[in-house]
């Protein structure tokens, strides 16, 4: 399987990369539309233009596209640094065109903005910052350099250097804004698009290692009777050969074999074993299975589950899916990576509902972030004494993949600070560090009969 931060750092790199054949597209209604506005100015308002450097202009964007179309592949990708070429060249073409017919005083003049929208959307912060501050200054020197727009009997259209400078304030302000907004929400759905797919292929990976886990258990059950067989029949050849002293070692030997591949079939096939026959579990028992591959890494877990007699033996059996035990356990993890000593798991249910909080002696969240935790690429917690949180590099994807999984199973998420929360409860003092509690509607988690039963087969005789 691929490492899924690869994957990740993959997708960062090639996600600018746009196909040509879309810009050449939009660049032929780019051209259609200079091509109707020179015609309605000239003929229907009678402007006097520069008619041939204006179609000439305009001429050369057709030249290039023509040489897109036919030199290139309908399938071919820009690169970034490709991109940025034909963006500024766009920019540059309409910015000579503005010059043509009157600069700033050209109603068309906030068409500059378009390919700052463009290149913000598409290219990297570096290229959007470029081209924002070519549009900038090729905005400003159309405020001073120009051919004026002259009608049929001469006079020149022009407007007072009052609402020229407004004009001018209104596209700087257009262009910074657009831009800053488009290249903020294409980032969002970018960050949200990777983070998904990091999501799919966590619950991939733990579905691919339940369906492992059968296949090693059903393995476990076939080879149980040749192993039989082999440990039975070297048990009579040992007896037979006892006058052998060296045939009946190699018969011992063979039983101790069978014994020893017995025993390693049967540790791996447990895991197996329960996710092939217990597809419904205890709350606490699925809890514990999730916690299992952090107890040995320095902190003691600690499992509260009331301290009622009966309310062990009331506790709901729950459905044992992938995606609400790799969420719990990227949770339980967090927890374990920030706390100092102890991370509590408390849990507990009503006729309504089923919860699980989870609770370390840590720093806890950030207060300013509260608000912001489960959202992905977002730095939420530093690790204890300004070292380096371990596996992870600080982006917040752990949480939004157990939050996504979590949600999909019809849990809802809360998140705070046990300093904040249980402030002033004796019992709960140690809990100073960040606490998550899971919620489920008890008909969305519980397993509820016969209907979610699956049949497990009939028994069969073993062949002796």
């Amino acid at each position: 399987m691929s490492d899924p931060q690869i994957t990740l750092r993959e997708t960062g790199r090639t996600r600018n990369w746009i196909r040509l054949r879309t810009l050449v597209l939009l660049r032929w209604w780019a051209i259609a539309g200079q091509l109707v506005t020179l015609i309605v100015a000239q003929q229907v308002l009678n402007l006097s233009l520069e008619t041939g450097l204006c179609y000439l202009t305009v001429g050369v964007s057709v030249i290039t596209n023509v040489i897109a179309t036919f030199i290139y592949p309908e399938n071919k990708r820009l690169s970034e640094a490709e991109t940025l070429l034909i963006v500024l060249f766009d920019m540059l073409q309409l910015g000579l065109l503005l010059y043509l017919t009157g600069g700033l005083h050209n109603p068309f003049s906030i068409l500059i903005v378009g390919p700052v929208t463009v290149s913000a959307a598409a290219l990297g912060t570096r290229s959007s910052i470029f081209l924002g501050l070519m549009a900038i200054l090729i905005t400003s020197i159309l405020t001073r350099s120009y051919l004026p727009l002259r009608t049929e009997t001469g006079d020149v259209l022009r407007m007072p250097d009052l609402f020229l400078f407004g004009n001018w304030c209104a596209i700087v302000i257009a262009i910074l804004f657009l831009g800053v907004y488009s290249r903020r929400l294409v980032s969002e759905v970018h960050a949200m698009s990777e983070a998904l797919q990091a999501t799919q292929m966590a619950l991939a990976r733990e579905q691919k290692l339940t369906d492992l886990g059968g296949v090693v258990a059903a393995a476990a059950h076939e080879l149980g009777t040749p192993l039989a067989t082999i440990k039975l029949t070297s048990s009579e050849l040992a007896e037979d050969l006892a006058d052998h002293a060296d045939l009946r070692e190699d018969a011992l030997l063979i039983r101790a074999q069978a014994d020893r591949c017995r025993d390693i079939l049967r540790s791996m096939g447990r895991a197996g074993k329960d996710d092939l026959h217990l597809r419904r579990a205890p709350l606490i028992a699925v809890v514990e299975e999730a916690a299992e591959p952090h107890r040995d890494r320095g902190k003691e877990i600690i499992f509260d589950s009331g301290d009622d007699p009966g309310f062990l033996g009331n506790q709901p059996t729950i459905l044992r899916r992938p995606e609400v035990i790799h969420g719990l356990r990227n949770l339980i993890q967090n927890a374990v990576d920030f706390a100092h000593k102890k991370v509590w798991i408390e849990c507990t249910w009503s006729e309504m509902q089923i919860s699980v909080r989870i609770m370390d002696d840590g720093r806890g969240y950030p207060p300013s972030l509260l608000g912001r935790i489960g959202e992905p690429f977002m730095r939420h917690r530093s690790a204890r004494n300004g070292a380096q949180r371990p596996e992870y590099e600080g982006m917040g994807l752990g949480l939004f993949i157990a939050k996504t999984l979590l949600e999909r199973s019809g849990a809802d998420l809360s998140f705070a600070n046990g300093s904040e929360s249980f402030d002033g409860q004796e019992s709960f003092f140690e809990r100073t560090g960040a606490v998550v509690e899971v919620t489920w509607p008890r008909e969305r988690i519980e397993e509820t009969g016969a209907g979610d039963r699956q049949a497990l087969g009939v028994n069969e005789l073993i062949g002796t």
